[in-house]
Formats: C-alpha cells, sequence, structure tokens
C-alpha cells in the first residue's frame, strides 16, 4: 500500500479522482508516494508519484465521457462545459507535460538532484514521466473514437485499467503502465535514496521543509536567502497532519521532538494562505520560543512569497493572494503590547469581557504552542479573542514537559470540546534512539508521573515515545572534581565538534539549572572558559531582551537555563551542573525530572550531562554509567 498525501481524499473530488486515488493507494508499492492535487510553486497538478524505482509522473484526470467529447486533437479538445456550452481544452497529456516540465525546472535547481559527470551532466538523475487518466472511458472508447491517435496507449489510463471491480483490471498493467509513462526511457540503475526522495519532497513543497540553513540578511537584501544543501524534511505523517489537521478547536499532543512547534508553525502559514482576510495569532509562554516561531514562520512565508514570484512568470496574469496577517507573542507581551495590561488585571478584564466581549480584537484563529504551560486563566482569555464563527484554535502540548503546576480543562476554560477532535504525535523525529531511550528510561524512574502514562488518550496523561528512525551515539556522561574543570571538558568537546564533526557553533548549547549559588557564579565560569577558548557564544536568558533577541544561526554557541530551551533543538546539547538537580530550593521532585528530560530531549545527536557533585539525579547518572561500562567489557 503506498503512501498517500492526504490520507484521505476530500469530499469534493470527483467520483474518477477517488476512484483513483483508492487504486493508486492499494496497488502500487508500500515504498511509492501519491500526492492528491499538490501545490507546487502556483501549480495543481492532479496526481503526482514519487518511487524509489521509479522516478517521478504527473497525471491528470479527466471524467469525461465520449458524450462530452465534441473533438480531440494533439494539441486541444472541444468539449460540452457547463449548460452544454462549448469549451476548449488543452489535451490532457500536453497539460501533464507542462505540469512536468514546471516541477523539472525547480528540480534541477537542486544540486543534489542533477547528475555531475557524463553526457547526462547537469540533468536530473531522475526519471520524470507524465499521462492521463480518463476516468470514464474505456478502452474500447480509446479505439473505437481514434482517441489513441492523439494520446498514445502508453501514455494514458482508461476506466478499466484503474477500476479493480472492472474484469478487464490487472495490478500488474497498472503498474507496467506508469512505470512506461517516460517519453525517453530512462532506467534508474539504483533506487532512488531516501535523502532524494526527501529532497524531491522538500523543493516541491515548501511547507514539508523542516530547516534549512540560512545566512542573515545582508543590507542590500531584503529576504533570508535559504542554502538546501542542509536540507530536512518533515515525515509523511507529520505533513499530513499540518496539512488535514481539520477546522475550527484541534488538539495535538505529541512527545518531544515529534514536530509539534513545526507542524503548528506550518499550519499557521496555510491558513494564512488560504484565508488571506484573516487575522492570526500564534502564542506560547517562553520569550525565546516566541522568536523561534517568528523566525521559523518568516521563512515559511518568504517561500510561499518566493512561490508566488516564480508561478506568475509561467502566469502572468493570475492575481497573487497576498498573505494573511500573523501576530506572534508570548503570553505577557500579548498583554502588554497588544491589550495593555499585567497579569495581576487578567481577572478584571475576563469579567469585563463576560459581559461585553466584544470590547476586545477578535482573531479568526489561534495556535497555542507547549499548551502545557498555560494557566486556566490564560485561555479563559484567547477564548474571548477567538473570533466565535470560525473557531479555529489549534492546542499543542506535551504533559511529560510541564514544569509549571496548572490547574486547567480544556471545555470550561475555552468553552470548546476537543473530545475527537485530537491528534496523538508519539514518535520522536528529532532525537536519535539513543537520546530518546536515555531520555525516557530517566523520567520513568524519576518522576511519580510515571503512572499516567498511557499509549493513547485524551487529556492529562503522558505519551510515551515510540521508535525513532535515527540512530547516534550513546549519551556522554562524565563527573570531574569541580565546576571549572567540569567546563574545560566541555568545552574541549565542544571545538572537537566544531573542527572534527563539522557541527556549527549555533547548532550548540549550554544548559545549566541555576546562574550563581552562594559563592559559585556558574555562568561567569562558563562564560569565561568559552571566551578563553574562543568560542564566540551568546547567553540567551541572560535578561528578556536577550531572549527577544535571539537569533539561532547566528554563529554562537547558546547558553540558556533548561526553561528558555523550551520548544528549542540543536545538535549537540550540553547540560552541565547537573548535581544542581533536583534543586534543593524546589519542592516539586516531579518538575526537575520534567526539567531535565526537557533538557535531554533539545538535542539531535550529541546529548552530554556533566557533574561535579552528588544528588539524586547523579546517583541515577553514575548507575548508567557503570551499567555501560559492564556492557562494554561483557562486548570485549
Amino acid at each position: 500500500m503506498a503512501q498517500t498525501v492526504p490520507e484521505a481524499i476530500k469530499r469534493t473530488a470527483t467520483a474518477g479522482e477517488r476512484l483513483l486515488f483508492h487504486t493508486l493507494k492499494n496497488y502500487l508499492p508500500d515504498d511509492y508516494l501519491v500526492y492528491y492535487e499538490p501545490e507546487i510553486h502556483g501549480r495543481r497538478p492532479d496526481f503526482v508519484i514519487i518511487g524509489p524505482d521509479l522516478g517521478l509522473i504527473v497525471l491528470e484526470v479527466k471524467d469525461w465521457t465520449i458524450g462530452t467529447i465534441v473533438q480531440a486533437t494533439k494539441d486541444e479538445w472541444t468539449i460540452f462545459g457547463k449548460n452544454q456550452q462549448q469549451a476548449f481544452e488543452k489535451n490532457p497529456y500536453k497539460k501533464a507535460e507542462e505540469f512536468t516540465f514546471h516541477i523539472m525546472n525547480f528540480l534541477k535547481q537542486d544540486t543534489n538532484l542533477i547528475q555531475t559527470e557524463g553526457r547526462n551532466m547537469h540533468k536530473l538523475k531522475f526519471p520524470c514521466g507524465y499521462g492521463a487518466v480518463f476516468t470514464r472511458l474505456h478502452t474500447t472508447d480509446m479505439t473505437k473514437h481514434s482517441l489513441y491517435n492523439v494520446i498514445s496507449p502508453q501514455f494514458c489510463l482508461a476506466r478499466n485499467e484503474i477500476d479493480p471491480d472492472n474484469e478487464d483490471f490487472s495490478e500488474e498493467v497498472l503498474i507496467e503502465k506508469i512505470i512506461n509513462m517516460f517519453k525517453i526511457p530512462f532506467r534508474l540503475r539504483e533506487p532512488l535514496s531516501n535523502a532524494d526522495i526527501n529532497a524531491i519532497r522538500g523543493n516541491l513543497l515548501p511547507e514539508v521543509r523542516i530547516s534549512a540553513d540560512y545566512r542573515e540578511p545582508v543590507p542590500h537584501q531584503d529576504q533570508i536567502l535559504l542554502s538546501m544543501h542542509n536540507l530536512k524534511t518533515m515525515d509523511i505523517h507529520q505533513e499530513n497532519y499540518a496539512k488535514n489537521i481539520g477546522d475550527k478547536n484541534r488538539l495535538i499532543r505529541g512527545v518531544a521532538g515529534s514536530g509539534k512547534t513545526l507542524i503548528l508553525a506550518t499550519r499557521a502559514v496555510l491558513l494564512a494562505r488560504e484565508n488571506p482576510d484573516w487575522n492570526i495569532l500564534v502564542l506560547c509562554y517562553n520569550i525565546s520560543l516566541s522568536r523561534y516561531l517568528q523566525q521559523l514562520i518568516d521563512i515559511k512565508v518568504k517561500e510561499v512569497q518566493q512561490e508566488g514570484e516564480q508561478a506568475s512568470l509561467f502566469e502572468p496574469d493570475e492575481e497573487q493572494t497576498p498573505e494573511g496577517k500573523i501576530d506572534v507573542y508570548n503570553f505577557h507581551s500579548l498583554l502588554k503590547n497588544k491589550l495593555k495590561v499585567i497579569e495581576q488585571q487578567l481577572p478584571n478584564l475576563i469579567e469585563t469581557l463576560k459581559s461585553n466581549n466584544q470590547l476586545i480584537e477578535k482573531y479568526d484563529a489561534v495556535l497555542i504552542d507547549e499548551g502545557q504551560d498555560f494557566k486556566q486563566e490564560w485561555l479563559q482569555l484567547v477564548s474571548y479573542l477567538l473570533n466565535p464563527s470560525t473557531q479555529s484554535l489549534l492546542l499543542v502540548e506535551d504533559r511529560a514537559q510541564e514544569i509549571y503546576k496548572r490547574k486547567r480543562t480544556y471545555v470550561q476554560d475555552t468553552g470548546l470540546n476537543f473530545q475527537g477532535r485530537s491528534k496523538i504525535l508519539s514518535i520522536n523525529y528529532r532525537n536519535t534512539q539513543q537520546i530518546v531511550r536515555f531520555a525516557w528510561e530517566f523520567y520513568q524512574r524519576n518522576s511519580t508521573l510515571k503512572d499516567k502514562v498511557v499509549e493513547q488518550g485524551f487529556e492529562g496523561e503522558i505519551i510515551a515515545p515510540k521508535a525513532t528512525p535515527r540512530k547516534g551515539p550513546e549519551p556522554f556522561i562524565y563527573k570531574t572534581n569541580n565546576f571549572k574543570d567540569e567546563m574545560q571538558k566541555v568545552s574541549q568537546i565542544i571545538k572537537k565538534l566544531h573542527e572534527k564533526e563539522k557541527v556549527p557553533y549555533d547548532e550548540m548549547v549550554i544548559l545549566y539549572r541555576v546562574k550563581r549559588l552562594s559563592s559559585k557564579d556558574y555562568i561567569g565560569t562558563i562564560q569565561h572558559t568559552l571566551k578563553q577558548q574562543d568560542i564566540p557564544h551568546y547567553w540567551i536568558s541572560e535578561n528578556p531582551e536577550s531572549k527577544r533577541n535571539y537569533v539561532k544561526n547566528d554563529q554562537q554557541v547558546k547558553i540558556s537555563t533548561i526553561e528558555s530551551s523550551k520548544g528549542l533543538d540543536f545538535q549537540a546539547v550540553f547540560i552541565v551542573n547537573v548535581d544542581n538537580m533536583p534543586f534543593f530550593l524546589e519542592e516539586d521532585e516531579n518538575r526537575e525530572a520534567s526539567l531535565l528530560y526537557i533538557a535531554m530531549t533539545r538535542a539531535h545527536k550529541y546529548l552530554s550531562l556533566s557533574y561535579s557533585g552528588e544528588s539524586k539525579f547523579t546517583e541515577y547518572l553514575d548507575e548508567i554509567k557503570g551499567e555501560l561500562k559492564k556492557e562494554k567489557r561483557d562486548s570485549v
């Protein structure tokens, strides 16, 4: 069974499109991707098929009957349209050809997808084909009415070739015809790799891009320049979530690293594109996360605008749709800058709004990231900000990352019922298998909330992470005599990762629990050591201003509290001074376990935990170190 985007075809699709969708889904190989009406740089082909041993195929679908067709030539068909008026349509095969050339022009811009040597140098390293599908014409109709004279049988599919209920249908014939829809025979010597397929998807469908290295704008350029050499793409299920969340109120509950923030940002831009007159609000708790969300949304908006500019080269008469307005705030900035109140005035404001909620500006859509951090009153305020006619509220949360004691019930607080309107993301895509296993085992051992862990659920439960597709090194645990030695070790590893593994400085972060304690100046030691080693660095959590000015891609190692790192991620994470956890002034040990779990799951590939004293958590780490040493000895 092939993977499809969307997972289910929309109700407005024609009967023929629905038939073809289900046939392709059920009869093509498991590693094939089938897109229905994807928007590709301003164009919408009916179907695009991508297969590792196939390449790329574009299909144009027509539900015409013989009675619909007046005349057919190789270039143009005359048909009976609405009210039986004659209309002129481009030959469906020619239309599919145009879509294909349009797609190829974009793909050739990615050097990872073209051949670098030989007589086919600068051409795509995989074939692109195209064809037409006539869902209400049989092969006998095509023969009898000489339609094969204007479209070769090689490049079209008829009803009996796509309908499994037809006695002439054959799975082998269907696949053989699709495989041969190439004007120039071109067979792949080796199947396309996952990286190749992800590059194709990422280039054709920019909203599936998770991240790409980009340079800051230079003075004469008013845009962010993207480099596609480090392109990463969303898993097929995440892509479907972003595009098919559904309307009105929705809840997404996911484990750390499941792509919640990326889905939310993508969803915001999709809503803005589809509803250009809407006012859209994106909310979170952390200042640094709001800054990251703004950057992520800005990149995606730029991509959509560039799509429109490029599409206008092909369709110059088509009016370009402006983007909707997207406001991004952390909650307290919303109060201060938008509503002109402080949190202490919130109860009075809510009471006033209960009697007259027209006093406040409405948003047509509200999207909340890290919803587990929101208080009951905050959600009540959101309910008054939301346009009651749209009810488009998206809440994204992970209860395992809850570090603030929040009492709330979504139904009561927002007036919206999320039962049956929630999705669960249990697969971690950010971290490696080693990091996921390490972090989750720690959480289960050290949090008393482990009894609330479930595989599926609605409100209040914690979701256990499932398998992650990536592998990497085991987390590095080490103990030193003092914090100064600890930071010397950290700086050595940072240098090594940067110089030997080519990890950019801005893809590394040092996370700490407390900056100072009695006579110990932890943050001072961190900064002094990095400066001594000529390692550029930026202290995110120094003050509110430094959080607001946070830019990830600035070639500097980041320094942050664990709280301010929520929602962020890096290739390498260094959690220092773990012996200060659980923090002795914190009564809620579950909060401390959640904090360390959050810190661990910020890491894509490299995770380091270091300490120079003792605590309940370091005792656990000592135990893990001993087990790892024993496993290593036993394997020798």
